[in-house]
């Protein structure tokens, strides 16, 4: 089975094709990342320029891995997306527990209710609890008194997909399935005894930040944030009059967002920005790290903060892993440790490929996890399929109940 993958990030576009045998294994076929200036904060400023740079990464994709790419799945951004969480009752009475309970919690919840201007891309369980038993993973033939179901939601703002789908859709490319890009990078990223036992997921991307929490092998919160790399990389252009390009150089070469005595008297060459003589100034290594430091506790924080508002920061989970371009400035991983009071490790191998040096790096993770997304683990657990005659069972009830009032 060939599948395809494609991420639409903030300063690349990257394109994966494997081949998915019976047992699942999974051989990359090939792997193309090409720079963008067409994204900005998550959003398409350019939407024809975009067009025909996935155009040519879809050809050079299809050629080098000789095969026609027919439909893709696509990573999208969670940049001011919504997360609900809802929790439904019903009363078994000491009685055993049936998939008619399960459909009662789902009917009275508003885990199905449509979002304006939003396009629900997960509906998840995230647990049972019979009366005082928690995290049980299929509470039917068990019996007690009273059952409790916990949900999660995601939304999308319907005008970034509907762009995703004009785009797509001119190319004559089938998009087989949207997913949130900050779980793409947690599933390249995260070991499976992670998940079981929790942990956080920070993708440090170049336009912004996402987080993703596992707990008990479940997703159970995705979010994000419009700041990334770029914005320290302007930071220090700003601060130090010099270009974006010689800004990115002394960041990726210098910048550390840990302090040493020896910084004072590391001399650094900087570039002066609008001198075509190529003249340079003079600064310490301190200077630059104090312009680095505080965007670095400003992005953190507010991922801390995204915690806070859904009452995360009191779960005891105490593993955090770091991802994305950002997660190799100097200094990050302590960092990180220090802020989130957390076991914190940067990611070094993505999970489950053989892959090139060049692509097995933490900035290629959200690509890469395409590859290892499956949807049912996503959905309504044991009764996903029953999910749309729900749907349908719902809408025919009003109709029934308008017949009922008016004929």
């Amino acid at each position: 089975m060939i599948r395809v993958g494609v991420d639409i990030g903030n300063s690349k576009i990257s394109c994966i094709v494997c081949d998915i045998n019976s047992k699942g294994k999974i051989k990359i076929l090939s792997f193309i990342a090409s720079p963008t200036n067409n994204v900005k904060k998550s959003s398409i400023i350019n939407i024809e320029k975009i067009k025909q740079e996935i155009k040519e990464i879809l050809s050079k994709a299809s050629k080098e891995s000789q095969t026609d790419i027919a439909s893709v799945r696509v990573n999208i951004p969670v940049v001011d997306s919504l997360t609900n969480y809802y929790t439904s009752e019903v009363s078994i009475s000491n009685d055993k527990v049936t998939e008619l309970h399960l459909k009662t919690t789902i009917n009275e919840s508003e885990i199905l209710e449509p979002i304006d201007n939003y396009k629900i891309i997960l509906r998840s369980v995230l647990n049972y609890q019979l009366d005082n038993q928690t995290n049980i993973l299929d509470p039917r033939g068990m019996y007690g008194e009273n059952l409790k179901v916990f949900f999660y939601k995601l939304a999308i703002r319907n005008n970034y997909i509907r762009t995703i789908d004009t785009i797509f859709k001119q190319l004559n490319i089938n998009i087989e399935s949207y997913i949130p890009t900050p779980l793409s990078s947690a599933l390249a990223s995260l070991k499976e005894d992670e998940k079981d036992l929790g942990s956080i997921n920070i993708d440090l991307g170049s336009g912004s930040t996402s987080i993703s929490i596992f707990e008990n092998k479940k997703l159970i919160f995705l979010d994000s944030i419009p700041i990334g790399g770029q914005n320290i990389t302007k930071d220090i252009a700003r601060g130090l009059s010099t270009t974006i390009e010689s800004a990115e150089r002394l960041k990726t070469l210098y910048g550390s967002v840990i302090t040493n005595p020896s910084d004072d008297f590391e001399l650094i060459d900087v570039q002066i920005l609008g001198n075509d003589n190529n003249q340079f100034n003079q600064i310490n290594r301190s200077q630059l790290n104090a312009i680095i430091k505080p965007r670095v506790e400003e992005t953190l924080e507010l991922i801390r903060q995204k915690l806070k508002d859904h009452n995360l920061d009191k779960k005891p989970i105490r593993n955090l892993v770091l991802t994305g371009g950002g997660s190799l400035l100097e200094g990050i991983e302590q960092y990180a440790q220090t802020i989130f009071d957390s076991k914190t490790r940067i990611i070094e191998q993505i999970n489950g490929f053989l892959i090139e040096d060049k692509f097995n790096k933490p900035q290629f993770s959200q690509t890469i996890g395409l590859m290892h997304y499956n949807e049912k683990d996503y959905k309504f657990d044991f009764f996903t399929e029953n999910i749309e005659k729900i749907e349908k069972k719902t809408i025919f009830s009003r109709f029934s109940s308008w017949l009922d009032q008016y004929i």
